[in-house]
């Protein structure tokens, strides 16, 4: 097992880490930028570096100051946790050949399943089923083009091949609007990402986003651990997750994990992972695979009984896997709302000095969150300061735990999402499960303020 630890991250997630190395006795390092320095998780570290200014440029993406970190502090492994720098397969080799142990999968797993086309070449291969549309990165002929969006049907979707977070997408409902589509989209794409490759697919009219989360280790064992319905999202952003997903029957989600854990082994994947399909009228297609912890763990976590992260670090270091598919239950219901300093219903951003935290607490309540009255949250980073997660036997008792968590939990001196998550959780349509990704961009459409 390491001794040492560094966490290439900040926020929540930080902390979470540094909270599984604590259980595990092992030292961890924290790196932060200027802008972090007030954090809690810098003051509860072993040790802490600063590796640059508040952007993320010249601090967290900044991968020789991370890895001289890791140096100066005699770390032997690095874990990256979710964004910046943890699916940069550049990175994860750099680690590697300097030395430490990256705690996620291999370089080569990640460039496969970063890049949305290869990643979807694998799959087809592995037998998980993808959505119809163009076999590889689109090509530069309009004509050939024009000839695979008609053979897929209208409406179709235009995506960046390196695109990630909800960015690089553009819907197309007509051929006259298709080739300005797919060369905005491309010129975007190079621009955001480094890669101007394109591809397209059908795009599904009315799915729910499902995800199955899997662990695989150096030995060739992976198992997967349920689903998580994460369709409550605007501008494919999630806003609230939950596991399992309402309204599936457990054949549908078996038989899809069972594909997934063998794409896994086909490729020799090791660490957490993440499978993401759109779900319609009984079908799963494959989208794209996170090839990190997701920021909706918690709600795995919970109805599992697994330490996801903890499981992360004890594959990185080489041990087998500690639970078998059939030592996995899924028990109650777990709901996670992700709470951002911002508008809550023109999502603009809200950084600033919090002046009253008061989180919630009580049976079934978990808080992941690193703020704390009088902290500062700076407007450089993304507007996440936390997540509430709630566990119940049923999914109306995880519903009702959440509304009274919602109505404890107190921040003042910024603006957060609260006021929008306590009237989603009295929503008829959320209520009853099984709402689509279209569905909160509805909603706040009719309930403009």
């Amino acid at each position: 097992m390491f001794k040492k630890i560094l966490i290439a991250n900040r926020g929540e997630i930080a902390l979470r880490i540094q909270r599984a190395c604590r259980e595990l006795g092992i030292k961890a390092v924290m790196v932060y930028s200027e802008a972090d320095r007030e954090a809690k998780y810098i003051r509860l570290a072993d040790e802490a570096v600063c590796i640059g200014p508040a952007p993320s440029a010249q601090s967290y993406l900044n991968m020789p100051a991370i890895i001289s970190a890791a140096e100066v502090t005699d770390a032997e492994a690095i874990h990256p946790g979710y964004g910046f720098l943890s699916e940069n397969a550049g990175f994860a080799e750099r680690v590697e050949k300097s030395g430490f142990q990256f705690i996620g999968p291999t370089p080569e797993s990640i460039r496969i399943m970063g890049d949305k086309v290869s990643a979807k070449q694998a799959m087809i291969k592995a037998g998980v089923p993808c959505v119809p549309g163009s076999e590889g990165e689109l090509p530069d002929d309009p004509a050939q083009i024009r000839k695979i969006a008609k053979a897929v049907g209208y409406p179709v979707i235009i995506k960046a091949a390196g695109g990630g977070g909800g960015r690089g997408m553009r819907v197309v409902h007509t051929e006259a609007a298709l080739i300005n589509a797919v060369q905005m989209t491309k010129a975007e794409a190079g621009a955001a990402f480094g890669n101007a490759a394109v591809y397209l697919e059908k795009f599904l009219q009315n799915p729910r986003h499902i995800e199955i989360q899997i662990m695989a280790d150096k030995h060739k064992n992976a198992v997967y651990l349920g689903e998580r319905d994460c369709s409550m999202q605007r501008r494919h952003q999630k806003i609230i997750e939950e596991a399992p997903a309402p309204g599936i029957a457990r054949k549908l989600i078996e038989r899809i994990g069972e594909r997934c854990v063998a794409a896994c082994k086909k490729i020799g994947y090791r660490g957490a992972g993440t499978f993401e399909f759109l779900f319609e009228n009984g079908e799963f297609y494959f989208i794209e695979m996170n090839t990190r912890v997701q920021v909706e763990h918690p709600v795995t976590e919970w109805v599992t009984g697994v330490d996801i992260v903890k499981t992360q670090i004890l594959v990185a270091a080489g041990e087998k896997l500690p639970f078998t598919q059939r030592q996995i239950e899924i028990r109650g219901h777990a709901i996670e709302c992700r709470i951002n300093a911002e508008d809550p219903y023109k999502f603009t951003p809200s950084p600033g000095r919090i002046t009253m935290w008061h989180p919630p607490g009580g049976p079934g309540v978990r808080v992941d969150s690193h703020v704390y009255t009088n902290y500062f949250v700076p407007s450089n980073y993304d507007s996440m300061i936390g997540k509430i997660i709630v566990h119940g036997d049923t999914r109306d008792q995880a519903l009702a735990r959440m509304r009274t968590a919602l109505g404890e939990t107190v921040v003042e001196g910024i603006n957060t999402n609260i006021a929008l998550h306590r009237e989603l959780m009295v929503d008829a349509k959320f209520m009853s499960g099984g709402t689509n990704i279209h569905y909160l961009e509805e909603w706040l459409e009719h309930h403009k303020r």
